[in-house]
């Protein structure tokens, strides 16, 4: 297992290197940041063949150069593109990893590198030259057609002194970026205003974002359709199907072990395996309709589920991606909200009736210690079957185990990293900074904890390959969701503490768990 993470971690990098060609400041740096991520976690698997166990102090340090690296990095990276204003769009298309400028965002799919062209667009009239006046160097070919002057000069006529006051446009990609001044009090009644003047005037070929630009400035960003997130491939659903084949088969295995035999290893017992496996499911599937559902309440497509296997609790949950581009935030915390919060609920309901319905002689026997390890479970196991958990092993109902491990599940998902439901969650309510600040934050506490827990190293790999990466700004990123859905989302990050930390020893000594 560790020998293929090592693999393909280094075919990863290899391809990237490969995509960087010609071999720039603006293609390499880039490729130098993913290998700085890269880096701690290869060296973290491979020290272990060198007779080598690395210790908490050997895990920081590595983890802190890396960040200080790859900081230092992308500081490099922007300084270049800021004096040099020249540098062809299609060079920074290249780059395998998007550079780290932090105004806006719009940095997935064909939008990587708008928020590059704004950080570097207050640096192009440094010399008195307008932006728009800039030409490429010859020889090289821009990476998309540019906006034709004929609708430029249309869009420029949406603006006004009710609205949004430009004072600056900046050609980019197939369309342009509007600096100046908001003007209306309700940013999203300015942006309906303006989009609805948009679309009088081009019809529905361009699509209006206001964000927060570098400056924490409102800014104006306009971009052809075409660069709206594209519709899952028919292979991308087979790949799900086939993940969803694979996580039916864990679930099954899952179920085995917690019965005490290997489902692989005798599939002659498919009659006791999958009951537990079927519950399992079904907690996946409430999460995902919740995603669902809240989506297409909203006209969002979302893509097919890709679940991701763990035959230690059937699945570690499903990665999902936007195929629509989102009005707002509030719909961004509605949709990250609604699929932890249906995971959550059907999980609770099997806990609590899984306690309820335990007693002496009930099917599963388990240690009294393992209710020490969730503030949650160990807590609602004190109210319902309080003596029992003085003794060394405690008869519990299957449905407690099934509730517990779907907790865990949604858990899992609620960390405040990428574009988890929960690294959605805080971008909704708190912005994109403190979504930044998260994720890193999370990877140091998964790197910790891999020291008690080896699947905790599997999953921050997991966050640092296919999540790390925020998501993709709202066509209307200024105003904040309103404060009940930041109580809720402050609940469910409680929530997911509460089931993933431990008791404290002396808290567990009072409370009678475990003896």
């Amino acid at each position: 297992m560790v020998a293929a993470l090592l693999s393909i971690a280094l075919l990863t990098l290899g391809w990237g290197l490969y995509r960087a060609r010609p071999y720039q400041p603006t293609t390499l740096l880039p490729w130098l940041q993913s290998v700085v991520l890269f880096s701690p976690w290869l060296v973290l698997l491979a020290l272990p063949y060198f007779g080598i166990i690395p210790n908490l102090a050997i895990i920081l340090l590595l983890i802190v150069v890396s960040i200080g690296l790859y900081i230092f990095l992308g500081s490099r990276l922007r300084l270049i593109v800021e004096q040099n204003p020249a540098i062809d769009a299609a060079d920074l298309e290249r780059s395998p990893v998007t550079p780290e400028a932090e105004a806006t965002g719009l940095n997935n799919s064909r939008l990587d590198k708008t928020d590059a062209a704004i950080a570097s667009a207050a640096a192009q009239t440094g010399d008195g030259e307008s932006a728009s006046k800039r030409t490429p160097d010859k020889g090289t070919e821009p990476a998309f057609p540019p906006i034709p002057e004929a609708d430029l000069a249309e869009i420029r006529t949406i603006f006004g002194i009710d609205t949004f006051f430009s004072t600056e446009s900046i050609p980019y990609q197939s369309g342009a970026i509007f600096k100046g001044n908001l003007r209306g009090e309700d940013p999203q009644q300015t942006h309906r205003i303006l989009s609805e003047r948009l679309t009088e005037r081009m019809g529905d070929r361009y699509r209006l974002f206001l964000l927060m630009g570098p400056e924490d400035k409102p800014v104006v960003i306009v971009l052809p359709r075409s660069s709206d997130p594209p519709k899952s491939s028919p292979m991308q659903w087979v790949f799900s199907l086939l993940l969803l084949a694979a996580t039916i088969a864990t679930s099954l295995e899952a179920a085995g072990i917690l019965q005490g035999f290997d489902f692989f290893n005798s599939p002659e017992r498919f009659s006791e395996s999958w009951p537990i496996a079927f519950a399992i499911i079904a907690i996946l599937v409430a999460h995902e309709a919740g995603h669902w559902v809240w989506a297409r309440r909203n006209d969002i497509w979302l893509s097919p589920p890709f679940f991701i296997p763990a035959w230690q609790i059937g699945s570690f949950g499903a990665l999902t991606r936007f195929e629509s581009i989102l009005p707002n935030r509030s719909v961004l915390f509605d949709i990250a909200f609604a699929g932890p919060a249906a995971g959550a609920a059907l999980s609770l309901g099997f806990l609590l009736t899984g306690l309820a319905l335990s007693h002496p002689g009930s099917a599963f026997q388990i240690p009294a210690q393992f209710f020490q390890g969730s503030i949650l479970v160990g807590s609602l196991a004190r109210l319902f079957i309080a003596s029992g958990l003085q003794q060394p092993l405690v008869d519990i109902h299957p449905l407690t185990i099934i509730g517990w491990l779907g907790l865990v599940i949604t858990a899992i998902n609620v960390m405040p990293a990428g574009q988890l439901d929960g690294g959605r969650i805080v971008q909704a309510i708190y912005g994109r900074k403190v979504a930044r600040t998260t994720t890193i934050a999370t990877l140091v506490v998964l790197a910790i904890a891999t020291l008690a827990n080896p699947l905790a190293l599997y999953w921050a790999i997991v966050i640092l390959f296919l999540q790390r990466d925020l998501e993709r700004p709202s066509l209307e990123e200024l105003t904040e969701p309103n404060d009940i859905r930041a109580a809720l989302g402050l609940f469910l990050l409680f929530f997911t503490a509460a089931v993933l930390l431990p008791l404290p020893p002396s808290l567990a000594g009072r409370l009678g768990i475990g003896g």
